[in-house]
């Protein structure tokens, strides 16, 4: 089989920024791509309170800075040298410790020409203030970098426990100007049309959610049962834990590694039978026979997922025509199953039961 290893399977992106370059990868591995981005980033780089959260940072003196996105803090960099602000601005960072929260910052904060103090292995905020609190910052003087929404817990901590902190807004999350795409996509996901959903970021999670929430539609039963939940680390997963969903996420919180997670696990979910002395692997838009590759229509493969579910048993065409993209009635499942014999290129896969339905033809070593 050439086409690739996700070749069969339907895999969504709802990130903004990469989603490109993910949908590439995705691709090159032979994924049918749904692009859907859940939020946008509008940057700040004009905003007024920007500026000034500069400037007080600048003034502050800064004992400790916190660098939560590499994404912002270049940002923030890039604001502050249009407004010729960029070497007080380094000058302040420089002779402050400085905190990342994951190794993304930390590439920023070395391009800068700067160097982290120390980074959080697991890139969430609680572990940052976990390290800080225990630390103390008592009489600290700390500028907080936010990464798309205020931090309210996480400064409200460390003003209690008796620091001075400066926020400093780079950038703000928000829906998309238009919300139909993501509304499709949950959409497909409840219709179980979806593969997998790529998530990399909470905010965008949250969006989806929001969305489907909105709509009135179940997305969660879809991701119980058929739809990998794919997210890039536990942060962006948190929303979709605390709902109960289940989530993958790899080992390693990068994009590459997420891809790859995707690739190595949908091919294990896909039902494998010996039907008729061939190997018979049923994915979300296609089949493959002995790894040969074969692309059905909606209403074939419909029919063909539902035989899978019973391998061997008689299924009625009353319960296969509701398996139909837009349901229908026993002449419409003939006609679906005549075509699914075509595309198979044999009719020795599906056995007709007279008057009754169709069954798959599965080996007894099945």
């Amino acid at each position: 089989m050439t086409e690739g290893a996700l070749a069969g399977f339907t895999v969504a992106v709802t990130a903004e920024r990469r989603r490109s370059e993910m949908a590439a990868l995705l691709e090159r591995r032979g994924a049918r791509v749904v692009s859907a981005p859940a939020i946008t980033i509008i940057p700040l780089v004009d905003d007024d309170a920007l500026r000034a959260a500069t400037e007080a940072c600048i003034g502050l003196e800064p004992h400790l800075v916190v660098a939560t996105t590499g994404f912002g803090f270049r940002g923030w960099l890039e604001a502050a040298e249009g407004w010729g602000l960029g070497e007080p601005l380094r000058a302040a960072l420089r002779n402050a410790k400085i905190i990342a929260r994951g190794p993304k910052p930390c590439g920023a904060i070395r391009a800068a020409g700067l160097s982290e103090d120390w980074a959080a292995k697991t890139e969430a905020s609680e572990e940052v203030l976990e390290r800080l609190l225990a630390d103390g910052v008592s009489g600290r003087r700390i500028v907080v970098q936010e990464h798309g929404e205020p931090q309210v817990e996480f400064v409200n901590a460390l003003r209690t426990a008796g620091a001075a902190v400066v926020e400093v807004p780079v950038y703000r999350w928000a829906m998309p100007p238009d919300v139909a795409p993501v509304r499709r996509l949950v959409e497909q996901v409840a219709a179980g049309q979806i593969d997998a959903v790529t998530f990399t970021s909470a905010p965008a999670v949250k969006a989806f959610l929001k969305v489907a929430e909105d709509a009135a539609t179940d997305v969660g039963a879809a991701f119980h049962c058929s739809t990998l939940a794919a997210c890039v680390g536990p942060v962006t997963a948190a929303p979709l834990v605390e709902r109960g969903i289940p989530v993958v996420t790899p080992e390693r919180f990068r994009l590459g590694a997420l891809i790859k997670t995707v690739t190595d696990e949908l091919p294990r979910r896909a039902v494998r039978l010996r039907v008729a002395g061939s190997l018979l692997e049923v994915r979300g838009h296609a089949v493959l026979i002995d790894d040969n590759f074969h692309a059905l229509a909606p209403a074939a493969m419909a029919i063909l997922t539902a035989l899978a579910r019973r391998p061997g048993a008689v299924v009625p065409k009353e319960v296969l025509a509701e398996a139909l993209p837009r349901g229908n009635d026993g002449h419409a499942v003939d006609v679906a199953v005549a075509r699914l014999r075509a595309a198979l290129g044999s009719g020795k896969h599906i056995e007709t039961v007279i008057k009754r339905g169709y069954r798959l033809r599965v080996d007894e070593a099945a």
